[in-house]
């Protein structure tokens, strides 16, 4: 028999250890190709840590953004800056296999890690809910978990289908979602977005499901008259909300059907939005869940 050469020989053991190449098509065209599953992560978003954790990968995250907080072993992991404005150089310092971002990271900060041969990988699908799952899929690649990734979807999936059964023939409440309000602007979740299907999907009409994107208005708002909103539970987003000129003549906020929820559950796009869903659904048609 012939004899293979020894680079040949080490890269066929290395492909046996570590399980070969691994690529991952991102946004902006972007390709990464790691030799094996990356040993050493910073993520610039929560999804992306959360998923991470999921994954029980969570000893290969070096790096993270401060709003990076859940699960709370997150907490232990070093913080690289701001969401929107990542320290770089902490990043480089870390010497990171890969950086995987989502849509908020800029492609000016992609483009100086490139140029330092660090590989970034920027999941930006998030018009979909399914997309979820693309995304999960990627990063049980990159870390050598996907049996695990498969796990965390098909769970998943089970608490989708509950929720679809469960709300299915319900009447369909007018449903609004507040992701923004007063001073700055008014912010929902339009019908080309996945919290926007989410609403659908728990068995609620979104009046906002002719927008396209996120950007609204209070007139538009008052014309809908939601019987149902839904807010954030965090800084005080309900007690402003049900007192703000034009939100407090609503019929929702009459009836005192003004509703609090764990809003990264929902603006999150990883492994707890099943979840969220099921609680939205829970809040849109309680009856259902009892």
């Amino acid at each position: 028999m012939k004899k293979l050469p020894i680079i040949t020989m080490l890269l066929f053991i290395g492909s046996l250890l570590f399980g070969g190449e691994i690529t991952i098509h991102g946004s902006y065209g972007m390709t990464v190709t790691l030799p094996g599953p990356a040993k050493r992560i910073v993520s610039v978003a929560p999804n992306v840590t959360e998923t991470i954790f999921a994954l029980g990968k969570g000893n290969l995250l070096v790096g993270r953004t401060d709003y990076g907080d859940y699960p709370a072993a997150a907490s232990s992991v070093q913080s690289i800056g701001s969401l929107m404005e990542p320290n770089i150089e902490k990043i480089v310092e870390l010497k990171p296999d890969i950086v995987i971002a989502s849509n908020h990271f800029k492609k000016e900060s992609a483009d100086k890690l490139e140029k330092l041969s660090i590989h970034v990988l920027i999941l930006t699908d998030d018009k979909t809910f399914n997309a979820v799952y693309t995304t999960i899929r990627d990063i049980a690649k990159i870390t050598g978990a996907e049996q695990q990734g498969e796990a965390v979807i098909k769970k998943m999936k089970r608490t989708v289908n509950e929720v679809e059964n469960a709300v299915k023939n319900k009447p369909r409440p007018k449903v609004y979602y507040v992701i923004g309000f007063g001073e700055y602007g008014e912010y929902t979740a339009g019908g080309n977005t996945f919290i926007g299907q989410m609403i659908s999907m728990a068995g609620g009409n979104n009046i906002a499901s002719n927008l396209k994107g996120w950007a609204y208005s209070l007139e538009k708002i008052v014309a809908g008259d939601p019987d149902i909103i839904i807010c954030s539970k965090y800084w005080d987003t309900k007690k402003k909300l049900v007192k703000a000129n034009g939100y407090k003549d609503l019929r929702a906020v009459k009836d005192g059907k003004v509703y609090e929820i764990d809003n990264n559950l929902l603006d999150r796009q990883g492994p707890r939005l099943a979840e969220g869903l099921k609680k939205l659904a829970a809040i849109i048609h309680p009856e259902a869940f009892k």
